[in-house]
């Protein structure tokens, strides 16, 4: 297979829509993130493009996407999930974002001089409902920044020698629970499970007394790998199509107790929230940063020379019920220590085949200083510190009623590529 990766070009950053859209808005249109929508009082689900406060709906304006790639797919932007899109591969991501560009630029007169068709295609993000973007078919999560590794490693083991021996020669991961993954929105009940608080006595079953968020990024898959054929390092980044945030809920009590020998099952399965609009690879190619450097060096089929890490500005916030959100970390996902490319190679490398739209996380997103911890078991310190919210509130780990939001941006030149908000509130267990 030959690479289609495309060389770093200018970001655009002059061009401008014929929509307003605010300097600090996440959607400009240097990014036009795409996700799945219903309209107020509708069931059927829409693909659109956001842009401003605006959804471009890509199912009526279908018909304008004529290139060699596009043309005969157009039905893909009458789906309900982006599967089929992401199937297609990246010249026709490409192409279809170098239409939808040219349709909403301040330049182009055929949608901005056409009032019956913006009439239709163009709606309120007020007035919509966001779902699931992606039918997730497998869904994986890393384990990749050296810094939350070493935190943890620190606590649980020895603070001398935090990372496990394997930690600098692979990519850590473990397969995830794609049913439980959610769309930013969706609350989630604190989950019952099997805890052993006393290690000189039996174990408990209740609700989890130690809820956490993990602060992480994910990206989904496009085209697909034949089983028993690995996708290499060199052709890594045709394979993914675009980027969410996520947050991968953590009930820490239920880990500790099962995570040996086999590593986390139902203290993560609870639930994982992601951001209902995908970041495309193309909309982040500018702010591709240089890599982190890898000693030891990884193994041939790791190795890459690109740069794929990139300059994402994080944050994590906690709104106690009925308050407003306190942010409790900053980071940023440049701060990885393996790179997405990385993580498929290592994925496939056995043969193991992904399918457009599987999911894959990027583990906890931790910086140097405290305050870049992308966890409450690093900003606490396992529970030894109290974390700030204000007004009185203080936190270890999450409280009932508690919502948390991750957000994160990309800073251009007078505009932004960013995620929108990926929240959620956590609410009491169930009665059992």
């Amino acid at each position: 297979m030959t690479s289609t990766n495309p060389p770093k070009k200018p970001h655009m950053a002059n061009m401008k829509s014929f929509i307003d859209v605010a300097e600090d808005s996440d959607f400009s249109i240097q990014n036009l993130p795409y996700g799945v929508f219903s309209r107020d009082g509708e069931d059927a689900r829409h693909i659109g493009v956001a842009i401003g406060e605006s959804v471009l709906d890509l199912n009526e304006v279908k018909h304008l996407f004529t290139g060699p790639e596009l043309s005969d797919h157009q039905d893909v932007f009458s789906q309900d999930s982006l599967n089929g899109l992401m199937a297609l591969g990246r010249p026709a991501w490409s192409e279809a974002r170098a239409t939808i560009q040219s349709l909403l630029s301040a330049d182009e007169s055929l949608l901005k001089e056409d009032a019956d068709l913006r009439a239709k295609c163009l709606v309120d993000q007020s007035s919509v409902t966001m779902h699931m973007p992606v039918q997730i078919g497998d869904y994986t999560d890393f384990y990749s920044s050296r810094e939350h590794a070493s935190n943890l490693g620190s606590m649980f083991r020895d603070a001398s020698n935090p990372l496990l021996p394997n930690w600098l020669h692979i990519p850590v991961g473990y397969h995830g629970r794609a049913s439980s993954v959610v769309v930013s929105g969706t609350p989630l009940h604190r989950p019952h499970g099997q805890t052993r608080p006393n290690p000189e006595e039996p174990p408990k079953f209740g609700p989890s007394r130690l809820m956490d968020f993990e602060l992480e990024m994910a990206f989904f898959t496009g085209p697909g790998n034949e089983l028993g054929h690995p996708i290499s390092i060199e052709n890594a980044q045709d394979h993914i199509f675009g980027m969410v945030l996520m947050n991968d809920w953590s009930a820490r009590d239920i880990q500790k107790w099962e995570y040996v020998p086999l590593g986390p099952f139902l203290g993560k399965n609870l639930g994982t929230t992601i951001s209902p609009w995908v970041v495309t690879m193309d909309a982040l190619a500018p702010f591709a940063t240089s890599n982190p450097a890898q000693d030891p060096k990884p193994l041939p089929y790791l190795v890459h020379d690109d740069d794929y890490s990139f300059d994402i500005n994080l944050a994590v916030s906690i709104a106690p019920d009925g308050a407003e959100g306190k942010v409790v970390g900053r980071t940023n996902f440049k701060y990885m220590y393996w790179t997405m490319k990385q993580q498929l190679a290592h994925h496939t490398i056995t043969g193991c085949n992904v399918r457009p739209g599987d999911l894959m996380g990027s583990g906890t997103i931790s910086g140097t200083d405290p305050s870049s911890y992308g966890s409450m078991i690093e900003l606490s310190w396992k529970g030894t510190r109290q974390v700030d919210l204000g007004d009185g509130e203080t936190r270890t780990f999450l409280k009932d009623g508690d919502t948390v939001t991750l957000t994160g941006y990309c800073q251009g030149d007078g505009f932004r590529v960013g995620f929108g908000d990926c929240s959620g509130k956590l609410l009491p267990p169930i009665d059992l």
